[in-house]
């Protein structure tokens, strides 16, 4: 109902068998009314990405700080989202590529391998349980590909153009056609993430106490970073990269649920995915008839609560 154009439920109600059809693609959004048409080509699509995005997030948040033992510590830390805009800004400037379903693809290969990287680098620290040494390569990749990115922009004013917006962080302007390749690594991604919840409570314990426990840590730290990848990848890929719902999102749910991480990765999901959904439709309102991108919304509200997370550390115990 909300968005630029008002909508009644009454008009929403009626529209959305047309826009039904309009999705399956046995009528055109043309021969339809105008509501049905702003429904299957704008609100629906945008709505399943934010709710697929925001938990994919908010999941990969809880994975993180749940690996690294870092309660400040978010997706973007690993270096995924710089692995994303470097594939993004190198397959324009080499190749030319400007489809958004190809920069969907090109986002979530640089996100996946820039995860690759981080594992290999780190991975005698880990075998040890030695988090810090994750932390500290996923930071340094970080850098060296965020370099890589400006470097590409600066001699190409295309890629300029097209990182702008997707860089921003929105759920705007994306069909089906993005939006369904995405799903499929969010799926895999969320069915490893809560299958490493009781592990994740062990590493809590110490990397020796695992060890004494039964607890593979290098298997369990390189699975954890495989679904990271996958949620924050494909996340990253399909709606740019969105700040701060990875950090404070597993801290929120954190305070209601305990530390157990059976729980605070499925409910950082569901939270993650209405902070996202809520921040794109206040977007939509505040400022009509134009918007104001959701990963705007999201980073300034985030930014406050990062403050506030790191000047109340009782805040941010993971246990």
């Amino acid at each position: 109902m909300l968005g630029a154009k008002a909508t009644s439920p009454k008009e929403v109600l009626r529209a959305l068998p047309q826009a039904w059809e309009i999705l399956r693609g046995n009528v055109d959004a043309g021969s339809t009314g105008e509501v049905a048409g702003i429904l299957a080509t704008m609100r629906i699509p945008r709505t399943v990405l934010a709710i697929a995005a925001g938990a994919a997030l908010g999941m990969a948040g809880s994975l993180v700080q749940g690996l690294t033992r870092n309660p400040l510590a978010d997706p973007g830390t690993l270096g995924i989202n710089a692995g994303a805009a470097l594939a993004v800004a190198a397959g324009i400037y080499l190749f030319g590529i400007t489809s958004m379903q190809a920069h969907l693809f090109l986002a979530f290969a640089g996100a996946g391998l820039a995860a690759l990287l981080v594992f290999g680098l780190s991975a005698s620290g880990m075998g040890s349980g030695d988090t810090i040494r994750l932390v500290l390569a996923g930071a340094a990749l970080a850098a060296v590909l965020a370099s890589g990115t400006a470097a590409i922009v600066y001699v190409d004013p295309n890629a300029l153009d097209a990182l702008r917006f997707w860089q921003a962080g929105s759920v705007a302007g994306r069909g089906f056609d993005v939006i369904l390749p995405a799903l499929v690594p969010m799926a895999v991604g969320t069915l490893l993430a809560l299958a490493l919840g009781p592990t994740l409570n062990v590493l809590g314990l110490g990397a020796e106490a695992a060890q004494g426990l039964g607890v593979h840590v290098l298997r369990a730290n390189a699975v954890g970073l495989v679904a990271t990848a996958l949620l924050a990848g494909a996340a990253t890929a399909a709606a740019g990269p969105i700040g701060f719902v990875g950090l404070v999102v597993p801290h929120v749910v954190r305070a209601l649920t305990g530390p157990d991480y059976r729980w605070v990765t499925p409910y950082a999901g569901l939270a993650g995915a209405c902070l996202l959904l809520s921040a794109d439709v206040f977007g939509r309102v505040v400022m009509r008839p134009g918007e104001l991108q959701a990963g705007i919304v999201i980073a300034l509200v985030g930014a406050p609560a990062f403050v506030w997370l790191v000047r109340h550390r009782e805040a941010v115990r993971l246990s």
